[in-house]
């Protein structure tokens, strides 16, 4: 199968490292015109010339600014009016027990995890459905399916995409645009990586035993016995943005490494 994404404009936020970089990057590798976004103008740039880099010919351009605001989201829009592919991957995480978070955290989490992706959605689906074609993706997380007692909150927010994303779906039945949620259990993103590598410090391990000994604790349900990569996740977002995955939406397709224990 050859997915050929020319002529297309993607446009996936939080793009700069991690998950986001990556789909960024394998957008560009199938043809797409790609929009890089980050919170600061650096950040863009080096992601630019990363992608640049890996892929000869990649057509990018970068937006700086802050998804998780309604400012932010206002200024992407006025920058770049129409995109046939809209990838929310834009989120933060971060481990707290559930009798700390205060209610700054919660609305913070929401803003940023669930609100960057209403409002760009809302903005760019109504192109979409008007030209009779587009491809709308919000990462979630089988953190949405499964809650961590870690990080509630988070959850909270990754379940809350689910249902815009099965939401917008039914909106634009009909319309050539489809809407589907990507859910990676554990992945090896940058932010991840940060946060493995300081408790292996902290600890005095190497940062492969403790990820293995995170699998084997918190997530022994998975069936690859492994964080995934980025890239890994990245392959099924490019499939789901192609001509190709044009019957798939309103669908929360995991790339979780087995970790959710269902059969649908």
């Amino acid at each position: 199968m050859q997915i050929n994404l020319k002529n297309r404009r993607a446009i996936v936020t939080g793009s700069t490292a991690g998950i986001g970089l990556a789909i960024a990057t394998g957008l560009a590798a199938a043809g797409a015109h790609v929009v890089v976004t980050g919170r600061t103008q650096q950040r863009v740039d080096e992601a630019l010339v990363s992608i640049a880099k890996n892929i000869a010919g990649a057509n990018l351009v970068g937006v700086a600014g802050d998804l998780g605001t309604r400012k932010g989201a206002e200024h992407l829009i006025a920058q770049v009016p129409d995109t046939d592919i809209l990838v929310n991957n834009l989120g933060i995480f971060e481990p707290k027990a559930f009798f700390d978070i205060p209610d700054e955290d919660w609305q913070r989490f929401f803003e940023v995890n669930v609100m960057s992706g209403v409002r760009l959605s809302r903005h760019y689906a109504q192109g979409m459905a008007k030209r009779g074609w587009g491809r709308i993706q919000f990462l979630s997380s089988e953190s949405g399916v499964q809650i961590p007692a870690e990080m509630v909150h988070y959850g909270m927010s990754k379940t809350a995409q689910l249902a815009v994303s099965r939401g917008l779906a039914e909106t634009l039945a009909g319309t050539g645009v489809t809407v589907n949620a990507v859910l990676p259990g554990p992945t090896r993103s940058e932010g991840v990586g940060a946060f493995f590598a300081k408790i292996a410090a902290e600890q005095g391990v190497s940062q492969d035993q403790l990820e293995r000994d995170f699998i084997a604790t918190h997530r022994p349900s998975s069936l690859i016995k492994r964080l995934a990569t980025v890239e890994e996740v990245a392959n099924l977002c490019v499939y789901l943005a192609s001509e190709q995955a044009s019957a798939t939406t309103g669908a929360a397709v995991r790339v979780d490494g087995g970790v959710v224990r269902s059969i649908v």
